[in-house]
């Protein structure tokens, strides 16, 4: 099939440093490439692909210091998908709102896979507009805020299986938090978990603008650097490294995830998960399993008691059988099929299809 790939422009693909969104569209179009599809990633210059590259910005937007506002490139982006939307059998989106008139109009095969939250109030009036745009969840429960959207599938992430750090047979002496420092994702909740189970705990997390007051005021205060440490944002191969060698990463969410990446991130490497009972945690979590699923400080700290019981290959096996990018890849591959076999004009591709 001859799909295009349209990725946010405000990081690379795959993001040099945080940015889910973008690394998932960028392992789903590594498998695409991989399976024998002729795939065309709409992205930011500097991104990494082994499909053809078509750039509305030079570089990741977050990363350009001449860039204030991102909505220009964002239209830019658009054009360039509206010009080439021609060439392909399926478009996939993996941006926001701003395309859903232009799928409309083409009216040519479109699904957009929704990565954020939904259950804002001002998001109402705009699903309910463009109730006709086939859309595709990264978890059962991101459906609930929207349930009379045009669903026509859930997808959950995957992730390259050729991860050697899962391999690490070194000392796991740390508690790790990786992700984004917000209120949302509750970092002061994984420090109070670490304090009352006496263990270190690492920090991994990038720090945005609208969240430098949140964490200058609340959580620097509980960094002392020795029991409690903050290491910044980590490029992609430090990052296994660093979740590898944790005895469990701790995602104590206050807010409906749609689906958490860094779970399935630390998976990947063996690590168990303790995590909070809320959005997809349940979905993705398997208690006892690859980790344990709490809905106290309590009980997180009673599910440290026990994590080393979690078998760690078994761990990476559930990985690889839940979360892996080929499983993605032809996840989403049903849905292309599905969508391009309503449109007459595409049936020849979908005959010679090599998979």
């Amino acid at each position: 099939m001859r799909i295009g790939q349209i990725a946010p422009l405000i990081e690379s693909v795959p993001p040099r440093m945080y940015g889910g969104t973008e690394r998932v569209v960028y392992h789903l179009t590594e498998q695409l490439v991989r399976l024998g599809h002729e795939v065309t990633l709409f992205a930011s210059g500097d991104s990494r692909t082994s499909a053809r590259l078509i750039a509305t910005a030079p570089r990741a937007l977050r990363l350009d210091p001449n860039v204030t506002d991102v909505l220009p490139h964002c239209v830019l982006q658009l054009e360039q998908v509206r010009a080439h939307a021609d060439q392909f059998d399926v478009l996939h989106f993996h941006t926001d709102l701003l395309h859903y008139p232009l799928v409309r109009a083409l009216g040519w095969p479109a699904v957009t896979t929704i990565h954020g939250r939904l259950d804002l109030p001002d998001l109402a009036p705009c699903y309910r507009e463009f109730s006709d745009v086939p859309l595709v969840s990264i978890s059962n429960a991101q459906r609930r805020f929207r349930p009379h959207a045009n669903w026509i599938a859930t997808v959950y992430h995957g992730l390259s299986v050729d991860i050697e750090a899962y391999r690490y047979e070194g000392p796991r002496d740390y508690l790790a938090f990786l992700g984004r420092i917000s209120p949302e994702k509750r970092p002061d909740r994984a420090i109070e978990i670490a304090r009352r189970a006496g263990m270190p705990l690492h920090i991994v997390a990038k720090v945005d603008r609208a969240d430098a007051r949140y964490y200058a005021e609340q959580i620097a205060p509980l960094i002392d650097d020795r029991q409690i440490r903050y290491l910044g944002e980590m490029a992609e191969a430090e990052k296994f490294r660093f979740l590898s060698a944790a005895r469990a990463l701790l995602f104590p969410i206050d807010w409906p995830e749609p689906f958490g990446l860094v779970m399935i991130e630390a998976m990947a490497v063996g690590t168990p998960v303790i995590a909070w009972r809320c959005g997809s945690v349940s979905e993705i979590v398997e208690p006892g399993i690859t980790g344990f699923v709490v809905e106290s400080i309590e009980e997180a700290v009673d599910a440290l008691v026990h994590v080393d019981e979690i078998d760690r290959a078994r761990v990476r096996k559930r990985f690889e059988e839940r979360f892996s990018s080929r499983r993605m890849a032809r996840d989403y591959l049903e849905v292309y099929r599905r969508l391009s076999a309503d449109t007459p004009d595409h049936e020849a591709a979908l005959v010679s299809d090599p998979t």
